[in-house]
């Protein structure tokens, strides 16, 4: 089969476009004939080595939706999508024309998204998910979400359909524009000092709850935290460290919530995509737009376009 694959890291160089062969499932396995996978960001780091753990040779890749063409009789020819974080790292991934997993490892695709828009939300969906279950947003939450990109969307559809009552947050002019056109309420961030005033200018008493999806606003948060309020982090400085104020944090009763979705293996993913996928279908949360297809074989330029910084959501097409 035709494949991504890197034996080394530290360079995009390293990712060749080759010929590997096609995997064998064995008992309680699945084969499936990928018909579209994501690129997202965390894939090109692989190969640039940021991900010790990473083994190799290794085809990249964790998002993907296709066909099952191998493995229990009941999910032969069944549409399926999956994630997780042995994909790409400790196992061979989807940026192939072919992946193996267990097989509860895989969701029946919602029948409302399309390969490619079922193959776009692994990551952002399931970290999006995950944030708002452990930071416990339900009902009439208080909810400041940071930031414009693919996890903080997913993350204001999700709490949408809770019911939370919601608040964004983005620093560029356009993506201000485009969260108040998907009708949430936004405010432009600024200055660091200046975010506790903005959020208590619309929630009195701060926000419950404050996803930082950028990794830059987790100090400047806690002045806009609600007493026994919850920080949720996807992200930090490259460096990894920030300067807290924690003498602020601890007098509000206040709670960092990290959120890391490469502690959720396959089977754990195919159950949170379970549970949002039939959202889909009911028409609860918004499909998919702006997706930029590109084939498989041109995957190299597409790993090089996102590592400088292109906002597209690239879905590789075998």
């Amino acid at each position: 089969m035709k494949a991504l694959q890197f034996d080394k890291t530290g360079d995009l160089s390293s990712l060749r476009f080759v010929d590997v062969p096609t995997p064998t499932p064995g008992a309680d396995e699945v084969l499936v004939q990928i018909k579209a996978a994501g690129l997202n960001p965390s894939d090109v780091k692989n190969v640039l080595g940021r991900f010790p753990y990473t083994t190799l040779p290794r085809i990249p890749g964790r998002d993907f939706a296709g066909v099952v063409v191998e493995g229990p009789p009941a999910l032969i020819g069944q549409q399926v999508w999956g994630t997780g974080r042995e994909l790409g790292f400790f196992a061979d991934g989807s940026h192939a024309q072919f992946v193996k997993l267990p097989a509860n490892g895989v969701a029946l695709k919602p029948s409302r998204l399309s390969f490619s828009q079922a193959a776009s939300l692994g990551v952002p969906y399931t970290t999006a998910w995950d944030a708002l279950e452990r930071s416990l947003v339900k009902a009439d939450t208080r909810l400041l979400v940071i930031g414009g990109g693919a996890v903080a969307t997913a993350a204001l559809a999700l709490a949408k359909v809770r019911g939370a009552q919601i608040l964004a947050a983005a620093r560029r002019p356009e993506q201000v524009k485009d969260l108040q056109a998907q009708g949430y309420q936004t405010i432009q961030l600024d200055k660091p000092e200046d975010l506790g005033a903005q959020v208590n200018a619309v929630y009195q008493g701060g926000a419950e709850v404050i996803f930082d999806t950028t990794g830059f606003w987790l100090p400047a948060s806690v002045a806009a935290l609600a007493i026994f309020g919850r920080i949720a982090i996807i992200a930090a400085p490259v460096d990894g460290h920030v300067q807290l104020p924690a003498l602020a944090l601890y007098r509000k009763g206040g709670s960092v919530v990290g959120v890391n979705t490469l502690l959720y293996g396959v089977e754990a993913c195919a159950a949170m995509l379970g549970q949002f996928g039939r959202l889909f279908d009911e028409g609860a949360l918004p499909l998919p737009q702006g997706l930029v297809e590109s084939p498989l074989a041109d995957g190299l330029q597409r790993y090089a376009d996102v590592n400088q910084g292109s906002g597209d959501k690239v879905i590789l097409i075998p």
